[in-house]
């Protein structure tokens, strides 16, 4: 029988630290081993108790969470997901600290049901816990917000992994309409890296569906349009795509792609009856882009836990699409793009795929 996974919860409220206790005990996989009540103590537990995981409020007494996380970062690195309101101002507490280190996020609503809402997504959370585990502690840093990043300089071609012969990919997709991207765990500081890149005149328009509750996607989008000479935007109902513009798919719905009267357009809905436990799901977008632009698609997979994607992208793949995946150690967690890798033509670390984006639309 495997060890089981060291967790410490920190959070003011002993409330919270019941339920995450509570929710820990059933499912097996992990151990309690220690809670703090503010980030000092938090930062004094993980020197001496050397979990595999930290669960980590924002908002605390003495020491925030993200003071403390920098100080994690820093002396003894460790998996730390963080503990974030439901609200625009926690969205952006929790950019920020994925930014100095944070591995992935749980989304806690602050009304009286907060605690039901949270057990009731018990088995999802867990699984989030759990690949928070497993991730890579990659040197990561926060970008300043008023800097603009360069255009990504072409590199030489990356060989294709796709199949057992070894060759160069193609220099240029033809008649490419369109780039769909999927990411999750990890995701938010994996597209800070590929996204600021991206030149004004890229040909294409570009749509992300990146694992994110509602209330959040809107704020990613806002800092990564600081950040970046391309315009970014948090995608709405009937948003007409144009090229050389991102469209963030909205937390908490699922958004597909249309062609109506010879343009594309997004079309943002409630999930209907359990599509996805993912929302928005990538599945879903990919699918949709996969029906109404044939082939003439370019998909790119970011660092991510599970397999959603896997499904959309085969769809894409078969109608004569180009796919793109991160390679696993560039990946926090490489779970979404090993789902795709058997079929990418190209198997990329994250520092290259920005270049190979514009090499193969232009």
């Amino acid at each position: 029988m495997s060890a089981k996974i060291k967790v410490l919860i920190v959070d003011d409220s002993s409330f919270m630290r019941n339920i995450l206790s509570r929710m820990m005990q059933k499912d097996g996989r992990f151990e309690v081993v220690g809670q703090a009540k503010d980030g000092q103590e938090g930062v004094e537990q993980v020197r001496l108790l050397k979990p595999d995981v930290v669960t980590m409020d924002i908002e605390m007494p003495r020491m925030t969470g993200i003071e403390a996380l920098k100080v994690i970062m820093k002396e003894n690195p460790t998996p730390v997901v963080m503990v974030s309101s439901l609200t625009k101002e926690g969205a952006t507490s929790t950019l920020e600290a994925m930014d100095y280190g944070a591995v992935d996020f749980i989304a806690k609503s602050m009304d009286e049901g907060g605690g039901k809402n949270l057990l009731a997504k018990s088995a999802v959370l867990m699984d989030k816990i759990f690949a928070a585990s497993k991730a890579r502690m990659i040197r990561r840093y926060a970008r300043p917000q008023a800097e603009k990043a360069t255009a990504a300089q072409p590199q030489k071609p990356a060989v294709s992994v796709s199949s057992g012969i070894k060759k160069l990919p193609k220099s240029r997709m033809n008649n490419a309409k369109l780039l769909v991207l999927g990411s999750s765990t990890g995701g938010p500081r994996a597209l800070q890296e590929v996204i600021p890149k991206l030149p004004l005149n890229i040909k294409v328009p570009i749509v992300i569906a990146q694992h994110m509750p509602a209330h959040f996607t809107g704020p990613m989008a806002e800092r990564l349009n600081q950040v970046s000479d391309i315009q970014v935007l948090e995608g709405k109902d009937g948003d007409v795509l144009k090229p050389g513009v991102v469209y963030i798919a909205p937390g908490g719905a699922h958004s597909r792609v249309v062609k109506d009267a010879g343009v594309f357009k997004l079309t943002v809905k409630e999930d209907q009856g359990g599509e996805s436990v993912y929302k928005p799901s990538v599945d879903i977008l990919a699918e949709s882009a996969a029906i109404c632009a044939d082939g003439d698609i370019l998909a790119v997979m970011l660092t991510g836990m599970g397999s959603d994607g896997s499904r959309g992208f085969g769809d894409i793949k078969n109608k004569g699409g180009y796919v793109l995946a991160q390679d696993e150690a560039s990946c926090v967690v490489y779970g979404m793009p090993k789902a795709v890798a058997p079929i990418a033509d190209e198997v990329l670390d994250l520092n290259e795929i920005t270049s190979a984006i514009i090499r193969l639309v232009g």
